[in-house]
C-alpha cells in the first residue's frame, strides 16, 4: 500500500459512493466516466483494497469502501472547513439536493417547507422522494432523510427534530361496535389494520407501557404499505392502528379518531439524517437547519401535543 492519493481521488470516490454509479458521478462532476474510473482505480491501488463491487447492473460499495468513505468524508469536511474558515466564505445553497421521507411527512410538511426553501435559494435543484421504507442514504445517493425511529446505522449523522410517539387509535363507531380493549392482549381479538412503516415488523406491535416494553401479535383482514390508506380505513371504522402523534393530532382533536389503551405507545422520534456532517457544505448545513427549524415551529411544524 502507498499513500499516493489526492483530494480529487477522494471527491470522485465519494460521488461514486453516493450515486452508486460511475456514470452518475461523472455526470454530477462534469467529467468523463473514464476519468472517474481512473481516479477510483488510483485510490484503490493507493489503499490496497477494492472499494466497489461492479456488475453489469449495479455498483455496490464494499465493506472496505464504507470504511474508506467515512474517512474520506472526514478529510473532505476538514478541507472545506479550512477553506471556509480562512476565506470567510458564506456561500448560498446551490446545486442538487436529494431528500427522502415518508409519504405523509413529505406531502403535508416537507413539500411546503421545500417550496419556501427554493424561493429563498433559487440556485437549489431539489428532488423530494417519498416512500414508506427506510432508504440507504449512501447507496441511493440521498443528502437528507427525514425519518421516524431510532437511527442505528453507525456511519450516519442524526439531527434531532422532534420527540414523537405512535399512539393506538380507532374510530368511535368501531369501538361502539367491537368494544374498547382493556389490555394489550385484547388487541389479538380485534381487527387491526396492518401496515409496515418503513422499518417496522409486519403484524407485530412493540409498545411501551406501564410495565415496560411489551409485544403483541396482531391480525386483521386489511393491510397496506401506504400510511394514507390505513389511516383512511381507521377513520372509516375498520380497525385499530398505531399512528404518529403528529399525524393523528387533527383527527383526535376533531373526534374522528380516539385513543385506544392510552397508557401504551411506540417511540418514534423524528430525525433529519445525513451521511456526513453538515459542515461539509453551505448547502447541506443551511438546508438541514431550515428543515429542522420549520418542522419544530411555524405553519408546517409537527404537532406532538397529543402526548
Amino acid at each position: 500500500m502507498n499513500n499516493q492519493w489526492d483530494m480529487t481521488d477522494l471527491r470522485v470516490f465519494c460521488q461514486v459512493a453516493r450515486r452508486s454509479s460511475f456514470v452518475g458521478a461523472a455526470t454530477e462532476l462534469g467529467i468523463s466516466p473514464a476519468y472517474v474510473t481512473k481516479r477510483v482505480a488510483n485510490l484503490e491501488k493507493a489503499l490496497g483494497v477494492v472499494l466497489f463491487h461492479r456488475t453489469t447492473r449495479r455498483v455496490l460499495i464494499s465493506e472496505a469502501g464504507e470504511t474508506a468513505y467515512g474517512w474520506a468524508r472526514k478529510v473532505l469536511d476538514a478541507a472545506d472547513e479550512l477553506n471556509q474558515g480562512v476565506a470567510g466564505a458564506h456561500a448560498l445553497p446551490a446545486g442538487p439536493l436529494r431528500i427522502s421521507t415518508s409519504l405523509r411527512l413529505g406531502r403535508h410538511h416537507l413539500a411546503p417547507i421545500l417550496a419556501d426553501m427554493r424561493r429563498a435559494y433559487p440556485e437549489l435543484d431539489i428532488w423530494l422522494e417519498v416512500m414508506d421504507r427506510r432508504v440507504d442514504l449512501l447507496g441511493e445517493g440521498f443528502d437528507i432523510d427525514v425519518r421516524m425511529g431510532e437511527v442505528t446505522e453507525p456511519h450516519l449523522v442524526a439531527h434531532p427534530v422532534a420527540n414523537n410517539v405512535r399512539v393506538l387509535c380507532a374510530a368511535p363507531d368501531y369501538l361502539a361496535r367491537r368494544g374498547q380493549p382493556k389490555s394489550l392482549a385484547d388487541l389479538a381479538s380485534h381487527d387491526c389494520l396492518l401496515y409496515r412503516e418503513r422499518h417496522q415488523t409486519f403484524g407485530v406491535w412493540r409498545l411501551q407501557g406501564p410495565n415496560g416494553p411489551e409485544t403483541v401479535k396482531v391480525t386483521g383482514s386489511m393491510g397496506s404499505n401506504q400510511a394514507d390508506v390505513v389511516r383512511t380505513w381507521a377513520c372509516q371504522g375498520l380497525g385499530i392502528i398505531p399512528l404518529a402523534s403528529w399525524d393523528v393530532a387533527p383527527d383526535l382533536q376533531q373526534g374522528t379518531l380516539v385513543r385506544v389503551l392510552p397508557q401504551y405507545n411506540q417511540s418514534a422520534n423524528v430525525w433529519a439524517v445525513t451521511a456526513s456532517r453538515t459542515s461539509q457544505s453551505a448547502k447541506l448545513r443551511v438546508c438541514t437547519q431550515q428543515i429542522i427549524s420549520q418542522l419544530q415551529k411555524g405553519p408546517y411544524a409537527l404537532d406532538t401535543s397529543v402526548v
